[in-house]
């Protein structure tokens, strides 16, 4: 059973502050039942919110939640939305979901909750993304906004086929702004050179009014792949921020190919001199484990061109965009990495960078533990590297074994990181060492692995 839960700060002027806890159920993770001729799931919902640090509970709430009735067998994600009242501080949310249809199958969890000061003074809401948002006035829907049905999307993952980032926000008290208007400032900013990207800001300006809400619909086809911050500010006509910057972190995929004027482009010298002749192949080469696919196309074209001058651009380039003002420092970090893994990880028939180890540790950096079986009388040689955090990710965890026996060749089994591949028979995989025969698909298959690798892999 999957669900992704999230929450966004309100202020109402008649009823003060509030959250919005925000539940997507995934489908297909649930039972859906037959109910009068057409398809349905209930999932029995427990919520509970205790303050912080005293543990007092401040909220309860249970209820059995009603998926929308499906005539066929596609069924979709549903959707649930509780508003909370809750004063500034610091609070935990405690959920418990069960799957009804399901022989009681359950799901706990919690959610951090910070409600912040800005009951008085001049602020702005968190900002809320639409999966779907309709003109609407029913005031039964939980998800009402200013005339608005918006089903929230909690997912902050952009695909190429995603063109739009529609967004809600609500401004608060701005009516004590002592003007006839005040601006409203869009801006997106990437995470990895803190810039400003050009062609997606705007300024709007605005009446004051105690609650002003604002629905947008961000154009984002134009914006190439990163992660970013879409950040709102009330500013006055000075230019002068007031109050705390509302912001949105988000990451987009977007396989556009970036235009270079690779004639204009003037070589550092510092830069240079830390790559030698010998090398330059080597090293634009380096960077496809974080380069993105169209950044990937264009490394090959220039490696296929055979031109020293402009592999010497190519990587210096990468880096700018990459890093900005901090290219060369950043270079440097990633070049000394790139040799690390070329030590550990390099065999007779791959660069270090090559291989699957390899290009993980330079994707995602140093994992914080490393687990090391390389002799086992009934599995293959593995590794089981977990990391904390990977970026947004908490607890993310890497397979890697070595069915050959040699050449130091391990590839990844196996992952939970978003993005990497997935394979729930790692641990038949393991043990195929002495049982080649053994079918990993049946669903009879043994629960015995004759190992400790899963007790491994779940070690904190």
């Amino acid at each position: 059973m999957k669900a992704f839960i999230d929450y966004k700060n309100y202020y109402s002027p008649e009823q003060g502050p509030y959250i919005d806890l925000q539940f997507q159920f995934v489908a297909y993770t649930i039972q859906f039942a037959a109910v009068d001729s057409v398809l349905q799931a209930k999932v029995a919902v427990t919520a509970v919110v205790t303050s912080e640090p005293s543990g007092d509970t401040v909220y309860t709430n249970g209820f059995v939640l009603e998926s929308p009735r499906m005539r066929d067998s596609i069924v979709e994600d549903f959707f649930d939305n509780i508003h909370i009242p809750l004063q500034p501080g610091n609070y935990t949310a405690h959920l418990n979901l069960t799957d009804i249809f399901s022989k009681g199958k359950s799901l706990e969890g919690k959610v951090e909750i910070h409600v912040p000061e800005k009951i008085s003074s001049v602020s702005i809401s968190d900002i809320l993304i639409a999966e779907v948002a309709t003109p609407s006035n029913n005031p039964e829907s939980p998800f009402q906004k200013s005339g608005y049905e918006i089903i929230p999307r909690i997912s902050n993952f952009y695909s190429q086929t995603m063109t739009r980032i529609p967004y809600y926000v609500e401004l608060y008290n701005t009516n004590q702004i002592q003007d006839s208007t005040f601006g409203l400032r869009q801006q997106v900013i990437s995470s990895a050179t803190n810039q400003v990207m050009p062609g997606f800001s705007r300024f709007t300006k605005i009446k004051p009014e105690p609650v002003v809400p604002i629905f947008r619909n961000m154009d984002i086809s134009k914006l190439p792949s990163g992660s970013y911050h879409l950040t709102l500010e009330i500013i006055d006509r000075s230019n002068k921020t007031i109050g705390q910057a509302a912001d949105y972190f988000f990451e987009r995929i977007n396989d556009i190919e970036m235009d270079q004027d690779v004639d204009n482009i003037i070589l550092n010298p510092e830069f240079q001199a830390s790559i030698t002749e010998d090398s330059l192949k080597y090293y634009l080469a380096s960077l496809v484990p974080i380069a993105r696919p169209a950044e990937v196309k264009s490394i090959m074209k220039t490696l296929k061109a055979n031109s020293p001058d402009l592999c010497r651009k190519h990587i210096q380039q990468f880096w700018i965009q990459t890093a900005g003002n901090n290219a060369y420092n950043q270079w440097l970090i990633y070049k000394k990495n790139v040799a690390l893994v070329e030590a550990n990880y390099g065999n007779n028939f791959q660069s270090g960078f090559e291989t699957d180890r390899g290009r993980v540790y330079l994707q995602y950096g140093q994992p914080n533990t490393i687990i090391v079986r390389e002799t086992s009388p009934s599995e293959y040689p593995y590794e089981i590297w977990h990391y904390y955090k990977i970026k947004t990710f908490s607890n993310k965890r890497f397979v890697f074994y070595n069915p050959d026996l040699v050449n130091n060749g391990y590839r990844l089994l196996h992952s939970d990181m978003v993005g990497e591949q997935q394979n729930y028979k790692w641990q038949e995989m393991l043990v195929k060492r002495n049982t080649s025969n053994m079918n990993v698909d049946s669903s009879t298959g043994t629960s015995q692995y004759g190992s400790n690798s899963g007790y491994y892999y779940k070690q904190d």
